[in-house]
């Protein structure tokens, strides 16, 4: 490694110890996280808990009605696996149901866009099947803070703000939960959500009614949320309510209390890409984790050590790299139970070796998805000017991460690590506050994950009943020399595999630690498919940060980019944990000024 970063400031340090590191996208989260440690419990027990405390410190970026995918490695089954916590569109959520509406798009707001919540469920496997502890230890701290009330975060105020009025007008029972008063809570209030802290409290108690040990609480608790009391309060609400959404018209749900009855959280092996040193493992293709394994696929083929990781050259390439990548997501990847995705071509050496000649000196201004005979489909996009030539990155559902005031909200991730090494990475988005009115027995929203499935027939992401939408949530773990070593993710929507791929190059061929990949400038592209209404497309825009020096930006503008230059601290919300015997390592994004890494 010829290249040593010239700027070794970071804004913290990176977090060292031996016992254990917590990092999470919230400071509170991170701190129950590591008092779950601190109590005895293992990093699964301490993931559930930082979990549910998330949804009550960052409602606008996560709720129970959301999804999950979590990766875990056991060290006592000497393994890395993925749970899956992303629930499958509804029995009766049909492209014919959808177009017999007058759509064209699965608007990005509302009730029709409602997948079966995975969160909890995903989570209650989690504690079952790792964890040590009992479902009272992991979710009195969530219960707490709902009840008694959290600090409010500036951006959660700002998102609650912009969606005031919709509320107001149309969302009668998210304004009882989020408008106390009828106002915007100021930043810093004591917020509380009673009705959800209360929802969680009677979980516990149908899990604790009738004796037995933890893994029988637990199966109480799923019962009640997948067949009982949560399953019946979600059924009534879609089947008796019109609800305003994005389209501009009032719809009915689909999801039925059947779906939640025959849909339960599984368990499955990560997909795995050899880098160097390096093992990296993703979620399948009903993620779009595997575009990072791509990119470093294609990556593999240039000499990055060499260059300035804030340079042009090194933006270019991953970039570049970033925009094969995402064209093959949306040529290829779906639900693997419906869709046979051809993963092991995807991710061979010879497939990226013929793509990686289409990286040359310029910036690509088209979609160029690779061709593999027999899979894939080609989906006609959409321009942000409205032509039908491409997709898009902005919209009403996962929205990456915005200044405050704007109406776009994120999603939140954590990573832990304890003394024995074991690891867990999940990103938890979804039922976000500003996603679909409150069910107010329940007081959460539901999710609208749907969004990202398109109405037309024969494409790997068509909706279909009972079909995972490919999510853009992905969180990451890496092994090197063979020994599980990293764990790391971010928000973001479509930009979490340009950050993840980025901060991950910066620490193996910067040396970076985990603080200076995460605090380093960072960019994101906005030129391929993106995965949520209005589904528009900005070919060849690249955003970077302040930070990167004008003189990066005129050549890449050179270079046929069109770079728009955003605030110096404006790209991503990536946190990080590792395990290198004795030493556990965590760090956090000062982005937002919530992330934070706790450990000793």
């Amino acid at each position: 490694m010829s290249f040593v970063n010239p700027d070794p400031f970071t804004t913290r340090p990176e977090i060292v110890g031996t016992f254990g590191v917590v990092a999470s996208t919230h400071w509170i989260g991170t701190a129950v996280g590591m008092s779950i440690l601190e109590r005895g419990g293992n990093a699964f027990d301490a993931g559930v808990a930082t979990a549910f405390t998330l949804q009550a410190v960052e409602p606008h970026l996560c709720g129970p009605g959301g999804d999950v995918p979590i990766l875990v490695h056991d060290v006592r089954r000497g393994r890395t696996e993925v749970i899956c916590g992303q629930g499958p569109a509804p029995a009766g959520a049909t492209i014919a149901h959808y177009r017999g509406l007058g759509l064209d798009l699965i608007p990005g707001t509302g009730l029709l866009a409602a997948c079966v919540p995975g969160t909890f469920d995903a989570y209650m496997r989690l504690l079952r099947d790792h964890g040590t502890m009992r479902l009272r230890d992991v979710l009195e701290p969530a219960i707490g803070y709902l009840a008694n009330g959290a600090p409010l975060a500036e951006r959660a105020s700002a998102t609650i703000a912009t969606v005031a009025e919709n509320f107001r007008n149309h969302w009668p029972t998210s304004a009882a939960v989020f408008l106390p008063g009828n106002a915007v809570p100021q930043p810093g209030t004591l917020f509380r959500n009673v009705a959800l802290g209360a929802t969680y409290a009677r979980l516990l108690s149908e899990g604790e009614a009738g004796g037995g040990g933890r893994e029988a609480e637990i199966e109480r608790a799923r019962a009640a949320w997948r067949a009982g009391f949560v399953a019946a309060a979600i059924d009534r609400f879609c089947r008796f309510n019109e609800v305003m959404d994005v389209s501009g018209r009032r719809h009915r749900g689909v999801l039925a209390g059947d779906d939640m009855a025959r849909w339960e959280a599984t368990v499955e092996a990560p997909l795995a890409y050899e880098y160097g040193r390096y093992t990296v493992w993703k979620a399948g293709p009903w993620t779009q984790g595997p575009a990072a394994l791509q990119q470093l696929a294609l990556l593999k083929g240039f000499d990055l050590d060499k260059l300035d990781p804030a340079g042009p050259d090194f933006i270019h390439l991953q970039i570049e790299a970033a925009k094969l990548a995402y064209a093959d997501r949306e040529a290829f990847y779906g639900d693997p139970a419906f869709v046979d995705v051809p993963m092991a071509t995807l991710l061979s050496d010879s497939y990226n070796a013929d793509r990686r000649k289409l990286i040359g000196e310029r910036a690509s201004l088209e979609q160029r998805p690779g061709r593999v005979e027999g899979y894939g489909g080609v989906v006609k996009l959409r321009r942000a000017d409205g032509a039908r030539t491409a997709v898009g990155a902005s919209g009403a559902g996962e929205p990456t991460v915005g200044r405050v005031g704007q109406t776009n909200g994120d999603t939140v991730h954590f990573d832990v690590v304890d003394r024995e090494g074991n690891m867990v990475a999940a990103t938890p988005s979804g039922g976000w506050l500003q996603s679909s009115p409150v069910i107010p027995e329940l007081g959460f929203p539901l999710g609208t994950r749907a969004q990202m499935f398109w109405l037309e027939e024969g494409l790997p992401g068509s909706l279909a009943p009972g079909k995972r939408p490919r999510t853009t949530l992905t969180p990451t773990m890496a092994a090197r020399d063979g020994r599980p070593y990293l764990a790391w993710g971010s928000p973001g929507g479509d930009q979490q595999d340009q950050w993840i791929v980025q901060m991950f190059l910066r620490h193996v061929h910067a040396g970076m630690n985990l603080q200076q990949a995460i605090d380093a400038p960072a960019w994101h592209s906005e030129h391929f498919p993106g995965s949520f209404w209005p589904r528009t497309a900005r070919p060849g825009v690249l955003v970077v940060e302040g930070r990167v020096s004008k003189a990066t930006v005129e050549e890449l503008r050179r270079r046929g980019h069109e770079v728009e230059v955003g605030a110096d601290w404006s790209e991503g919300r990536l946190v990080a944990a590792s395990r290198e015997d004795p030493w556990r390592r965590a760090a956090a994004n000062p982005r937002g000024m919530q992330g934070y890494a706790a450990g000793r």
